[in-house]
């Protein structure tokens, strides 16, 4: 008998992002640039709205988020990732 871990609950936020990910990347490769645009969880312009009226998408599902892809006009501007040491903690918040 095969044992699945959490019947009872609900990874879609994992998997989406998952899947997102994969596409960022794989536009990258292809030479384009993107940018994930949220879609559904700060959506106070509504956009969500007016992307699912552009697009024709059903009232019963839901965007979650938005992947404009293609070639940039200008070079991207990409800010300075922090040192390692910065963004990592061990053991607990605020380890260094």
């Amino acid at each position: 008998q095969k044992i699945i871990a959490y019947r009872d609950r609900c990874f879609a936020v994992q998997d989406y992002s998952a899947a997102i990910e994969n596409i960022l990347l794989a536009a990258v490769s292809l030479g384009y640039e993107s940018c994930w645009y949220e879609g559904h969880i700060t959506d106070t312009d509504r956009i969500n709205d007016k992307m699912s009226e552009i697009l024709h998408v059903p009232s019963e599902y839901e965007i979650v988020c938005f992947l404009p892809i293609g070639i940039a006009e200008n070079s991207p501007v990409t800010p300075k990732k922090k040192a390692f040491e910065e963004r990592a903690w061990f053991n607990r918040f605020g380890n260094r």
